[in-house]
């Protein structure tokens, strides 16, 4: 399952907690009795653990070396491994969001990858999004465990039912048609959106201002929230007419979850939606979803301004501790897990990545998997098709918005977003004051 950024240290506790430490673990000041015979030592969040377990048993059995695994409940995850990281326990590879990169590189905590040979062939068969989230001032540090998008998906039967025969290609059409669901006695709110101040919320809104061509900073990472045609102020402009003009988007939506959401959808209470990628298998499961079998992705709707489908992307990966990469042998060891968790295995094919799809629906990077026969087979089964899931995902870009300061801005963020949508600040309104934020924690 996605687990985006949902708990965070701030930049000044991580620096206090880096000095505290002496930053032990980025000078690889590990005893000398780790070696080329040690175990490796694998921390991940508790999920997909028994296809996990699965596949260290088979690096066990492929390579004769042994893992220690050991896994964290997703919320306590980050600070025990910060922890971990800071009092210098044994760690060589570890899983990482990609909304924490800059903090754990500032920090020191995680190495780079870009003079590792083995591994960073993989980046000829990524997606370009997730390599870029894996990039930090101009560095690499690690390789995708899976990736992700936001979709834009349709209940077949409501558009049928209004008349309707293809779906929205644009923002504007998905006004019109929403209109048209309303007036032939469809849902009341045809647009469903999750607005709530949710861990996800920068997720739903970076789709939206992405798909209407824009971004919030530009290349040298400066704040264009504010500046005019950029898709901020456009995107937050669609949002508050379609609830306040349009009437499209329920009022109550600044209050829904996205996981509320996704049981309203499933409920066939709506005819458009923009969900997690990987929530398409519960959506269309029939023990799970009443509406399941209607429900089916679209390329994201362009804003007036955009030249493609663009949505927002994101990434978990595969990072490896500077201590691991100082010691000769368990830098190879190390390489050789994340190449057979986070590359091809000694079989020469992509089973993790591929597993974790079959077994649990998370998607993946590697963009050769689209063409596998079971790969397909699981995206007709649960999506109607794989298709239009692999060209989102080829315009997928990453939350330009990841920093060292992310989470302090993100809190600004979410209240201006709130402002708007409650119709309590103009879109304008609201862009300056993230974009002040931003300049202000930038510096």
């Amino acid at each position: 399952m996605a687990f985006p950024d949902r708990s965070r240290l701030s930049r000044r506790s991580l620096l206090k907690a880096s000095a505290a430490g002496g930053l032990v673990a980025a000078t690889g000041g590990i005893s000398a009795s780790f070696g080329q015979g040690a175990p490796v030592n694998f921390t991940s969040w508790s999920a997909a653990v028994d296809q996990v377990r699965s596949h260290v048993s088979a690096f066990e059995r492929a390579t004769g070396l042994k893992v220690n695994y050991e896994n964290f409940p997703w919320a306590q995850y980050r600070t025990s491994v910060v922890t971990r990281l800071v009092g210098n326990a044994p760690m060589d590879v570890l899983w990482v969001s990609d909304a924490w990169l800059p903090e754990f590189a500032e920090a020191g905590w995680l190495a780079t990858i870009d003079d590792v040979p083995e591994l960073m062939k993989y980046n000829a068969d990524a997606a370009q999004f997730c390599t870029q989230s894996m990039v930090y001032k101009g560095k690499q540090y690690g390789l995708a465990y899976y990736g992700d998008h936001m979709s834009f998906i349709y209940n077949t039967e409501i558009l049928q039912k209004a008349g309707i025969t293809t779906p929205p290609t644009t923002w504007e059409e998905v006004v019109q048609q929403s209109l048209k669901i309303k007036q032939s006695g469809g849902p009341e709110f045809p647009m469903l959106m999750a607005l709530g101040i949710d861990t996800w919320l920068i997720e739903f809104m970076s789709a939206l201002v992405f798909a209407h061509g824009g971004r919030f900073v530009d290349a040298s990472g400066n704040a264009i929230m504010a500046d005019a045609g950029r898709g901020v102020v456009e995107a937050a402009t669609w949002v508050r007419e379609a609830i306040h003009t349009h009437k499209i988007v329920s009022p109550g939506a600044v209050e829904t979850t996205e996981i509320n959401a996704l049981r309203a959808m499933g409920a066939g209470q709506h005819a458009f939606a923009i969900v997690p990628t990987y929530r398409l298998r519960a959506l269309n499961d029939p023990s799970q979803a009443p509406a399941a079998g209607k429900l089916r992705p679209a390329l994201m709707p362009r804003g007036p301004r955009a030249t493609a489908s663009a949505t927002c992307g994101w990434i978990r990966f595969y990072g490896m501790t500077p201590g691991a990469k100082a010691n000769a042998g368990r830098r190879a060891n190390a390489v050789k897990f994340m190449e057979f968790f986070g590359g091809k295995d000694t079989t020469g094919s992509y089973t993790l990545q591929k597993l974790l799809l079959t077994d649990v629906g998370l998607p993946f990077c590697t963009t050769p998997l689209s063409n596998d026969p079971e790969v397909k087979a699981f995206w007709t089964r649960w999506a109607g098709g794989g298709d239009v899931i692999a060209q989102q995902a080829a315009s997928a870009v990453k939350k330009d918005v990841i920093a060292p300061w992310f989470g302090e801005w993100n809190e600004t963020a979410n209240a201006a977003w709130q402002s708007v949508f409650l119709n309590r600040a103009t879109p304008q309104a609201a862009a300056t004051a993230m974009a002040a934020k931003w300049k202000d924690l930038k510096g």
